[in-house]
C-alpha cells in the first residue's frame, strides 16, 4: 500500500469552513482526497498538510513551510505519493510551480490530483502539458487579481468603504448597497466635528507655523481626540497634512463626483501645506526661508542672514542684571540675532556678532506695511484675466492665420502627391522633377509653420500658467494686507517666510530682502502687462 502525503491550500482565510469543529482543516479538499485515496486506489494517507490564507500566485515556494517540509520528507523517502485536490493547490506561479512538480517526480514521488489524475514526465508532451496547466492557473490568478483590484478601485472612486482604518474627518454611513453575501456596503461621509478640527490643523500649519509635534501636543492638551478616541501623534498629523484625499482626489490625481463631494481641504491650502513641509525638510536647509518653528518671539528667526558672510543667523535671548554704584538695578532681557559663523569663527566675517532683534523686526515690518499699503492701487483679479486676454490677442491671431495656411498647404501637398502616380504613367502635366521640387518646398513650409504654431501655443500655455499661479497668490496677498496689523507674531512670522526668500542685515542695520518671485510681481508697479512678465529675483534694500 502506497504512503500518501496530502496538501490542502486556500488563498484566503475566509475560504476555511468556520463551522467545522476543526478550523485548521479544509473540509471539501480533504473529503475529495480521502475518497480518491481509499476508494479508487486503496492508498494510505499518512500525513496531511494544510495552508490557510496562503496565495499560490503571490507567495513563492521558498517561503511556504508546507512545500519545504514536503521536499525534506521526499528526500528522506517518507512517502510515495503527493496528493492534492487540484494541481493549482501546489501553486500558481508559471515560472516556478511546474518545476516544483517535476522535482518531486524526479525524486521518486508520484504527484496526483483527485480531479486531474497523475502528472507524468515521460515525454515532451507531458512536460508541455505540465507547463501549460500552471501557465493557465497563473493567468486565472492574474485575471482574478485584476478584477478584484479594479472592483476595489471603483468602490474607492464611488466613495465606498473598502476596509482598513477610517480617515480622520470622515465617518461611515449606509450606502444602500449590498455585496454578493447580502452584507451592507458602507460609504464615507464628512464628519462635521472632525472637519472643524481638520480646518484648525490646516490654519495653524499655514498661518501660525505649527509643526506636527506641536500640533499633536496642542490638540491632546485641549481635549481633542483622534479617530476611535486615541491621542494625536506627530505621525498622525503628518499623514493628515500630506493626504490628498481631503482634496477630493487620490494620490495619482484621479477623482470622481463622489470623491469631490468628500472634499474638505482646498487645493490652494494643500499646496501651501506641502510647500511648508518641503521647506522644513532637512534636505532643503540651505534653501529654507520658512521658519522651522514659530514659538520664538523673534519675527525673523530662521530667515535672517548676515550680509557680510552670508551665514544664517540664530536667535538667542540675552539676559543680564547688576546693581550700579548708586544702588539702582540695571536689568536687560533682549532677543538678538546671532551670526553663527562670526560667533564660532568659522569664516572671516566683518559684521557684528549679534543684532538687536526688535530693531531688525521693526524695519522689516515697516517694509511689509509699505508693500501691503500699495494694494490700494492694485488691479482686481478680473483685470488680471483681461490683461492676459489682451496680451494674447495678437498671439491667437497669429495662431489662426498659421492654422489656415497649414490647411491650405496640406491640401496642396495631397494634390501634388496624387499627381506623382499620374506622372509615372505620363498622364500629368508635371514632370517627376517638378513634382519632387514642389513637394519639398511645401513640406519645408509646413514644417516651419508647425514649429511656429507650436511655439505660439507654448507661449500661451506658459503665460496662462503664470496667470493661474498669480491669481491665488494675489488673493493671498490681499488677505495679508487686510490682516497684517492685527496678526499675531506667529502669523507675521509665516507671512514674512512666504513673502521673502532671504533677509540680510549688515553691521549698520541696513536691511536687504530677496522677495519671493510670485509676490515680487505685485510690489514693483501695477502697470499693464507687469503681472505676466518673467523677471529675475530682485534684492530690495530697505
Amino acid at each position: 500500500m502506497k504512503r500518501v502525503y496530502t496538501l490542502y491550500r486556500v488563498s484566503t482565510k475566509k475560504q476555511v469552513d468556520k463551522n467545522d469543529k476543526n478550523q485548521a482543516d479544509i473540509p471539501m479538499q480533504k473529503n475529495a482526497c480521502h475518497e480518491f485515496a481509499s476508494w479508487q486506489h486503496e492508498w494510505e494517507i499518512v500525513k496531511e498538510f494544510s495552508e490557510m490564507g496562503v496565495s499560490g500566485y503571490k507567495v513563492s515556494a521558498e517561503d511556504r513551510d508546507a512545500i519545504q517540509d514536503l521536499k525534506e520528507a521526499a528526500l528522506k523517502g517518507e512517502f510515495d505519493v503527493l496528493l492534492v485536490f487540484m494541481f493549482d493547490r501546489i501553486g500558481r506561479i508559471d515560472d516556478e510551480t511546474p518545476f516544483i512538480v517535476e522535482w518531486f517526480v524526479k525524486h521518486g514521488i508520484e504527484v496526483w490530483s483527485s480531479q486531474e489524475g497523475q502528472q507524468r514526465f515521460e515525454t515532451h508532451v507531458d512536460k508541455l502539458t505540465n507547463y501549460i496547466r500552471f501557465w493557465q492557473a497563473s493567468g486565472e490568478s492574474e485575471k482574478t487579481s485584476i478584477r478584484i483590484r479594479n472592483k476595489m478601485q471603483q468602490m474607492i472612486m464611488d466613495g465606498l468603504y473598502t476596509g482598513g482604518p477610517i480617515r480622520f474627518g470622515y465617518r461611515l454611513a449606509d450606502s444602500g448597497q449590498v455585496n454578493r453575501k447580502n452584507q451592507k456596503i458602507r460609504k464615507y461621509e464628512i464628519d462635521p466635528d472632525e472637519r472643524e478640527v481638520l480646518a484648525m490643523i490646516d490654519d495653524m500649519t499655514i498661518n501660525k507655523g505649527y509643526g506636527s509635534w506641536r500640533l499633536a501636543d496642542y490638540l491632546n492638551k485641549h481635549g481633542y481626540k483622534a479617530k476611535n478616541g486615541g491621542k494625536f501623534t506627530s505621525i498622525k498629523i503628518s499623514r493628515i497634512l500630506k493626504d490628498p484625499y481631503y482634496c477630493g482626489r487620490l494620490e495619482d490625481g484621479s477623482t470622481s463626483p463622489a470623491l469631490a463631494a468628500l472634499q474638505i481641504r482646498s487645493e490652494e491650502d494643500y499646496e501651501k501645506i506641502l510647500y511648508i513641509l518641503e521647506q522644513r525638510n532637512n534636505a532643503n536647509e540651505e534653501k529654507r526661508h520658512i521658519a522651522m518653528q514659530t514659538k520664538s518671539a523673534a519675527m525673523l528667526s530662521g530667515n535672517v542672514f548676515c550680509a557680510h558672510c552670508g551665514g544664517r543667523m540664530t536667535t538667542m535671548r540675552y539676559k543680564d542684571s547688576y546693581t550700579r554704584a548708586d544702588g539702582s538695578v540695571y536689568a536687560v532681557d533682549q532677543l538678538k540675532y546671532c551670526c553663527y559663523h562670526k560667533a564660532r569663527k568659522l569664516v572671516e566675517c566683518d559684521g557684528r556678532v549679534t543684532y538687536q532683534a526688535n530693531q531688525v523686526d521693526e524695519k522689516v515690518c515697516r517694509l511689509m506695511q509699505k508693500l501691503f499699503s500699495s494694494m490700494a492701487g492694485a488691479p482686481e483679479e478680473d483685470r488680471i484675466q483681461e490683461m492676459f486676454k489682451r496680451q494674447m490677442a495678437g498671439n491667437r491671431a497669429k495662431q489662426r492665420k498659421l492654422e489656415m495656411e497649414l490647411r491650405k498647404s496640406r491640401t496642396q501637398l495631397d494634390k501634388l502627391q496624387l499627381e506623382i502616380g499620374k506622372s509615372l504613367i505620363g498622364d500629368s502635366v508635371y514632370t517627376a522633377e517638378d513634382l519632387s521640387q514642389a513637394i519639398g518646398i511645401l513640406k519645408t513650409r509646413i514644417s516651419d509653420s508647425e514649429k511656429e504654431l507650436s511655439s505660439l501655443k507654448e507661449e500661451e500655455a506658459r503665460k496662462k500658467q503664470g496667470v493661474d499661479k498669480i491669481s491665488p497668490a494675489y488673493n493671498q496677498f490681499k488677505s495679508w494686507a487686510e490682516e497684517f496689523d492685527a496678526a499675531s507674531m506667529e502669523e507675521k512670522k509665516m507671512i514674512a517666510g512666504h513673502l521673502f526668500n532671504r533677509i540680510e542685515v549688515d553691521r549698520e542695520y541696513n536691511i536687504t530682502v530677496e522677495m519671493n518671485m510670485t509676490y515680487q510681481q505685485f510690489c514693483a508697479e501695477w502697470a499693464d502687462g507687469m503681472l505676466l512678465e518673467e523677471k529675475p529675483k530682485e534684492r530690495v534694500p530697505v
